[in-house]
């Protein structure tokens, strides 16, 4: 219950991901990906490839297939997975619930910010799927950060660019997971980018729901669990903002 928090204890900051956790993206970006590589004569496997949905696509081309690939045909791949998403990209849908979890986390006191691997114009443009987005404060583009998820600097830029105090992020991959833990935030995972609850969880997450709708139904129950987790104020450890030097 909200009483059992003291102001103290309380994130302040919430930081989402955009693509598997507000909006209904990732297996188009499979889809793309997959095409984007047999375009250039390399096969990847559709399985393989979702499991590296989430990290910078600067990361994702080497992290299926091998540096090779990635130095020969790296950025003809990456510029060939953004002509195909943006053919296929009015199969792309907010997800349920998007637009009362963000009402939700503002009525909160949350201070809510957004961190997306993709780059800033594609970020807006998934936006502009979402309903509600008046609720952002700030919002934070891969192509402005040093290093792409799951290195922890887009996060780490988030929190301070708001100044937060007591952090956690919501995302739906095992990256967001490992960019949150070595940004010194707590780790909410969503099922709707299609990893299971138990990698998340291992990964480090301290709360696992279905998707926004249930973040949203169950936000309080949610912000206990992050709460908990989080150092006690006024410690030394893990301040948001302050990446850890983890991957």
């Amino acid at each position: 219950m909200t009483g059992s928090r003291s102001p103290s204890s309380r994130p302040d900051t919430v930081v989402l991901d955009l693509d598997g956790t507000l909006v209904d993206s990732v297996y188009v970006h499979v889809g793309c990906w997959r095409a984007a590589f047999r375009d250039v004569g390399v096969d990847v496997a559709s399985y393989r490839l979702h499991r590296a949905i989430g990290m910078g696509g600067d990361k994702l081309v080497a992290e299926v297939t091998n540096e090779s690939v990635e130095r020969s045909v790296g950025d003809d791949v990456r510029a060939r997975h953004a002509h195909h998403f943006d053919e296929r990209f009015g199969e792309v849908v907010a997800l349920e619930g998007a637009e009362d979890l963000l009402a939700a986390l503002r009525g909160a006191g949350l201070q809510v910010v957004l961190a997306s691997s993709g780059e800033r114009a594609l970020t807006d443009r998934l936006l502009d799927l979402v309903p509600g987005t008046s609720a952002i404060r700030s919002t934070l583009a891969g192509d402005e950060a040093e290093a792409s998820k799951p290195a922890p600097d887009l996060l780490a830029a988030s929190l301070e660019r708001v100044g937060a105090k007591r952090a956690f992020a919501v995302g739906d991959t095992v990256w967001d997971a490992e960019a949150a833990r070595a940004a010194g935030a707590a780790f909410v995972g969503v099922l709707t980018g299609g990893i299971t609850e138990a990698e998340l969880r291992d990964a480090g997450a301290v709360a696992v729901v279905a998707g926004p709708h249930e973040l949203a139904a169950r936000l309080d129950e949610v912000l206990s669990a992050v709460a908990g987790a989080l150092p006690p104020a006024g410690s030394e450890g893990g301040a948001p903002g302050q990446p850890d030097g983890g991957r």
